[in-house]
Formats: C-alpha cells, structure tokens, sequence
C-alpha cells in the first residue's frame, strides 16, 4: 500500500478529524484500532514531540514530515513533493492557509481534508497562541 493520508478509508479520517479536534475518546479508538500512526499525527499536530519522535522511530517518517509541513517546514514540503501525492502536499501547504491549496482541495470535492484544514488552522492558532504568552521563554 503507497503512503499518504488519502490511502486511509474515508471512515478513518473522519475518525481522525475528530482525535485532531482533540477527542480523546476517538484518539483511543484509532490506538485500539490499528491506527497507531494517525494517532501519533493527531498528537504531533499539536506539537507534541514525542508522538512526532514515535513516529520516524515506527516508520511512519511520511506522517512525521508531513506534520512538519503543516508547520511550514520548507524541507518537508519538497520533500512531500518529491515522494508523496500532490493531496498530501496541497493539504499541507492548505494546512498554512495558502489559498491556492485550499482551492485545489474544493476543486477535487475533498471535503475530509476540508474539514481536517479547518480543524488544523484552529489547532495552529491555539498552538502560536500559547507559545506567544507573557510567560513562554523565547
């Protein structure tokens, strides 16, 4: 089976949309289920180190560095490019809010990775959000 999130059954998204929304009861459900990666990717999302580790050491580095890409990696980007499909790359780079990307998604009727963008960008602003506190060490 090739690499790549759209490889995964519609059902299964859904499910991890909802463990990136933060449910940790679907989160357990893709652990118990045989979803091991997506529950890493959900948690390395949300700039969680360790899942991001568990998941190059658990050979799902295409997981790791896509989730690098949501955070504007530019190596992880070519890299996408290079070695995964372009829903990958495009959702990655939508993920960032580049409307070009999110307008390739509408056009190909892939409403799940519409629905995960969304759920992402608010991730992404709760994330900058926290670490932009009067309290955070730069």
């Amino acid at each position: 089976m090739t690499q790549g999130l759209e490889r995964y059954d519609i059902k299964i998204l859904a499910v991890l949309l909802k463990s990136i929304e933060g449910r940790k009861d679907f989160f357990r459900w893709l652990l118990d289920n045989g979803y091991p990666e997506l529950a890493a990717f959900s948690n390395a999302i949300r700039s969680d180190t360790e899942a991001l580790m568990w998941l190059t050491k658990n050979n799902y580095t295409w997981l790791a560095i896509l989730s690098n890409a949501i955070d504007g990696s530019n190596e992880a980007r070519i890299w996408l490019s290079r070695n995964l499909t372009e829903v990958n790359l495009m959702f990655a780079l939508a993920c960032r809010k580049v409307d070009e990307a999110i307008q390739w998604l509408q056009q190909r009727d892939l409403g799940i990775f519409l629905l995960m963008v969304k759920e992402v960008h608010k991730v992404i602003d709760l994330v900058e959000a926290e670490e932009a506190g009067p309290y955070v060490l730069h």
